[in-house]
C-alpha cells in the first residue's frame, strides 16, 4: 500500500539577523582576544549562512536581549530558565504549523486526523507538544500521542517511519507530524571551536507534514523506503548532553568527512532494492548541517549543483534547525514543478553519528 507525504508547512519565530550581524555580536562577546575575534569573523563569514531566525531579540542590535546579553550585560542563564522560554515559545510555532497543514489540505478535516507525532530536542514539558496540537485544533480526544525527542538533527526520519507504519497497518490512518526546534536557546559562553561552530549555524523554526495513504490532490510525494547507518566512529563527535547552563553540543570539524567517508554503505541499500545508482536520483534533499558537508557530498557523489541546491537555499535563508531543517528542504521541492516519478534521495545526520535517509518520488494525481 502506498504511502504519501500530501503538505509540508513550515513556521518561523518573528526576529531574524543578518548572519554577518550576529557575527558582530559573537566578536563583542566572547571575543576576548584578537586570535578568537579572527576565527569568529571566518567561521561566520564562510557558513554559507546569510540570515538565521530566533525566539529572542538578544541576537539583535537594540538591546532588548533577556536571556543571554540583557542589553549590555552578558549573562548566563540556567538550564531552567532557558527550558521557561522553550515551554511558551515552541507551543506557537507548534501550534502555529499544525493550523497551516489543515487550512491548506481542505480535502482532510480535523475529525480524520487519527495520529499525532511531535519532535523535538531543543525542550522539555509536560502535557507535551502533541497534548497542544490536539487542544488547540479540537482533534478528536482519541488522537493518538507520540513524541520523538533528544535524537537530534536526524529525528524527523524516525516520525516519519512512525506514520508510514501506521499508515499500512491502518489505511484510514491520517498523521500530522510536526517538528520544533529553538536551538538559540542554548547559546554557550565559550570560545572552544566546538562551541564556536554550533553557534554559527544553529537557527529556531518549525516544519511539518501530513502524511497517510489516501490519495493527494495535488503534487505529493510518495514515500518508497528507509535506511539507517550508524557510524561509531563518529560517536565522540557529534553529541548532545544536558548541562546546567543549557544544552551542550559537541560538533566537531571531521563530521563533514566521516559523512562523506560513509555515505556510500548508508544509501547502498536503496541502490540494490530499487535497481537505482546515483544518476538515477534526481534531486538530493540533504539536511544542511553546514556548508562543509554539502560540500563533500556535493564532490563526493558529483552531483550538480542543481541536485543540492534546496539543501544550500535552506541553509543560506534559515541556517541549521535541527531536525526541521530537512522539511524545509523537502518543502522546497514539494512546491517546485517536478516531473511524475522523479527520485528524490533526502538523508539528516546526528548524535551516534547517525545517518537517516529515506527514498521518496514525486507523485501527481490523475
Amino acid at each position: 500500500m502506498p504511502v504519501f507525504i500530501h503538505d509540508i508547512a513550515t513556521s518561523i519565530p518573528p526576529f531574524s539577523n543578518d548572519q554577518q550581524q550576529i557575527r558582530e555580536v559573537m566578536k563583542e562577546h566572547i571575543g576576548s582576544d584578537r586570535k578568537t575575534q579572527a576565527i569568529i569573523h571566518r567561521i561566520y563569514s564562510q557558513s554559507g549562512i546569510e540570515r538565521r531566525h530566533s525566539v529572542i531579540e538578544d541576537f539583535t542590535a537594540n538591546e532588548k536581549g533577556t536571556l543571554f546579553f540583557n542589553g549590555k550585560a552578558k549573562t548566563d542563564p540556567g538550564t531552567a530558565a532557558r527550558n521557561k522560554v522553550y515551554e511558551k515559545e515552541s507551543r506557537k510555532l507548534f501550534v502555529d504549523v499544525a493550523r497551516q497543514l489543515l487550512a491548506d489540505n481542505p480535502h482532510i478535516s480535523s475529525n480524520e486526523i487519527t495520529h499525532v507525532i511531535t519532535i523535538s530536542c531543543t525542550g522539555f514539558f509536560a502535557p507535551g507538544p502533541d497534548y497542544e496540537i490536539v487542544k488547540a485544533l479540537k482533534l478528536a480526544p482519541s488522537t493518538q500521542r507520540y513524541h520523538v525527542g533528544f535524537m537530534g538533527c536526524y529525528a524527523a526520519f524516525p516520525a516519519m517511519k512512525m506514520a508510514q507504519s501506521f499508515c499500512i497497518s491502518d489505511p484510514d490512518a491520517v498523521v500530522l507530524m510536526v517538528s520544533a526546534e529553538l536551538c538559540t536557546l542554548h547559546f554557550q559562553f565559550k570560545n572552544d571551536i566546538d562551541n564556536l561552530l554550533s553557534g554559527s549555524v544553529f537557527a529556531d523554526g518549525a516544519a511539518g507534514m501530513l502524511v497517510s495513504s489516501k490519495e493527494p490532490k495535488k503534487q505529493s510525494f510518495k514515500i518508497n523506503q528507509f535506511a539507517s547507518s550508524l557510524v561509531q566512529k563518529g560517536e565522540k563527535d557529534m553529541a548532545w548532553t544536558i548541562g546546567d547552563s543549557g544544552f551542550d553540543m559537541v560538533l566537531s570539524t571531521y563530521v563533514p568527512d566521516i559523512i562523506r567517508d560513509n555515505l556510500q554503505p548508508s544509501i547502498q541499500p536503496f541502490y540494490d532494492q530499487y535497481e537505482l545508482s546515483v544518476k538515477d536520483i534526481d534531486f538530493w534533499a540533504v539536511h544542511p548541517g553546514g556548508r562543509a558537508i554539502l560540500d563533500k557530498i556535493e564532490a563526493s557523489l558529483q552531483l550538480e549543483p542543481d541536485q543540492i541546491s534546496a539543501s544550500r537555499n535552506t541553509l543560506a535563508e534559515y541556517g541549521n534547525m535541527s531536525s526541521a531543517t530537512v522539511l524545509y528542504v523537502l518543502k522546497q521541492l514539494l512546491d517546485a514543478k517536478l516531473s511524475a516519478d522523479q527520485n528524490i534521495l533526502s538523508m539528516a545526520f546526528g548524535p551516534g553519528l547517525t545517518i537517516e535517509s529515506g527514498l521518496l518520488s514525486v507523485y501527481h494525481p490523475n
